[in-house]
């Protein structure tokens, strides 16, 4: 039988990256509680309207959705994102009546989409999600946030807040009409996938990768000047706060995310390290989405950070470099020796309960267990021999400082492994 590969654009993740991927998530995680928000689970797969009610023209449901009938013949979708699941989590489980939740959620997404450098079909988000606040402070709040995690992570050099207001409905509605004026004599030049976007959601074609289209933009109307007087209101006072807070930012008013529910606030972290796939991590305002999918009125605004392209600009920086943390490896050098280590190490832990021990199994050469012992990177080995156990006796071999081995009894070993 010919050996069986992954699906295209889905990857294993190896125990050595896993680590790197823990290191990370540790750190997100940490952060966002530290600002009082909780951890939110639901599904992977979910009933396809959830997705099409709030984004029926956007890419990620026209193309890129897998998209099935179960066996009772419904229409279901793994998720291709995870607000929409977040909030009718959030419905369902009546979040939002009584509070102003703060939320977190990762794990993975799905979309048929080229597989390339930081894009992938199954793919991972870490993303907080805020109900119930119409304000710019909870929208600046989510910005210096995630700031602090780049900080944390030593990247907040190569990544660059941009921000966009994309304003009410009716400066939308006012907006797009002034789009398609504007373009109305130049889109028989366009491929159909631009063409497409003209008809149904012409605020995509700003962030279009065509250089043919960016350059005729460069003359195009700007959303800023279609703002009602609230919309820059808003604005001004969170940039007002961002400059408080002394966050670098650039205001780029062709912005507009890639899912149609945003409105209002929508800002990006980019980086020039990762090539076309600059986006690391954006978000917004989704005020709208709540009732559009059954629950009462109620504004939201949140972010999501790609976690591959995370991952892949932290080893651009020689960020991620994230040890085993394996504290004793257990070197048997005969079959009675294996068996009396599998008791040593549950009477360890019995003492020393949070240190990781590893038991060889394998009864090779000393020589190739000590290399063993030394690749896995653990601190200490205890060595177990016929005479070992004669004696009643246990040899210790620091790895890291390569001192001299000792022969201590089971209370001596207990008080050199203390010090681990």
């Amino acid at each position: 039988m010919a050996k069986l590969q992954t699906i295209r654009g889905m990857n294993d993740i190896s125990p050595n990256e896993v680590r790197e991927w823990t290191y990370v998530e540790k750190v997100l995680k940490t952060i966002v509680e530290s600002y009082g928000y909780e951890e939110i689970r639901f599904p992977l797969l979910e009933k396809t309207e959830l997705f099409t009610r709030s984004n029926e023209a956007a890419d990620i449901v026209t193309k890129e959705m897998y998209t099935f009938q179960d066996k009772g013949g419904e229409n279901i979708s793994l998720r291709p994102e995870g607000t929409a699941g977040c909030v009718r989590a959030a419905i369902a489980n009546d979040l939002l009546r009584t509070d102003k939740p703060r939320l977190w959620y990762s794990g993975a997404m799905f979309r048929y989409e080229r597989p390339q450098k930081g894009r992938s079909r199954q793919f991972h988000q870490f993303s907080a999600e805020v109900f119930g606040h119409n304000s710019p402070e909870i929208d600046a709040e989510l910005m210096i946030m995630s700031a602090n995690i780049w900080k944390e992570l030593d990247i907040e050099n190569t990544i660059l807040l941009e921000v966009n207001n994309l304003g009410n409905d009716k400066s939308r509605n006012l907006y797009t009409d002034a789009l398609i004026e504007y373009f109305k004599d130049l889109k028989e030049d366009f491929e159909e996938d631009i063409q497409r976007k003209l008809i149904e959601n012409p605020l995509r074609i700003l962030d279009s990768k065509s250089a043919k289209v960016q350059e005729i933009l460069k003359k195009a109307p700007s959303i800023i000047d279609f703002l009602d007087d609230e919309s820059l209101e808003y604005h001004e006072k969170l940039l007002t706060i961002l400059d408080k807070a002394e966050l670098d930012y650039v205001v780029n008013p062709k912005l507009v995310r890639g899912l149609d529910y945003y409105n209002q606030t929508v800002f990006e972290w980019k980086t020039s390290l990762l090539g076309s796939q600059d986006t690391v991590a954006g978000g917004g305002r989704y005020d709208h989405l709540v009732s559009e999918l059954g629950g009462k009125d109620c504004p939201a605004v949140g972010f999501s950070i790609g976690m591959e392209r995370l991952i892949l600009l932290l080893k651009e920086q020689g960020k991620t470099s994230v040890k085993n943390k394996l504290d004793i490896y257990l070197i048997c050098q005969s079959e009675s020796a294996t068996q009396e280590a599998i008791i040593l190490r549950e009477n360890i832990k019995k003492t020393y309960p949070s240190l990781s021990i590893k038991v060889n199994l394998g009864l090779e050469g000393l020589g190739s267990q000590f290399k063993k012992a030394d690749k896995s990177e653990a601190s200490v080995a205890i060595i177990l021999g016929e005479e070992e156990l004669k004696q009643n006796m246990f040899s210790l071999k620091n790895l890291r400082t390569k001192s001299d081995q000792e022969t201590l009894t089971y209370k001596e070993l207990l008080e050199k492994l203390n010090e681990l």
